[in-house]
């Protein structure tokens, strides 16, 4: 069976998920592997509503926070040279990757 390499990168900087998705595209491209991807994910609005007011008193005024979660998947054929320089892509602080190996 052929296996695939199955990258999920996560990162509330949409900036920092397209340079990465970019980095491994040039990478699939001067290796020759196959790739599919980047396949956007839906994004994960986190969202908290509180109170102005410390207290309690006076106006019902709200403040509304949003965090946005922003995912990509990218399947790369499991080429050995290919996954090395991969894997020496520099991560910036805030970006989780997950790296497995899948059989198709």
């Amino acid at each position: 069976m052929a296996q695939r390499a199955r990258i999920k990168l996560a990162s509330i900087d949409i900036d920092k998920v397209n340079q990465i998705c970019s980095g491994i595209k040039d990478i699939a491209q001067t290796t020759g592997v196959e790739m599919r991807g980047p396949i956007p994910l839906p994004t994960k609005k986190l969202k908290i509503t509180t109170r102005k007011s410390p207290c309690g008193n006076g106006t019902a005024t709200w403040e509304r926070y949003e965090m946005r979660v922003h995912k990509r998947l990218i399947d790369v054929s499991a080429d050995e040279r290919a996954l090395r320089l991969i894997m020496r892509v520099p991560i910036p602080e805030g970006l989780n990757i997950e790296i497995e190996m899948v059989d198709v």
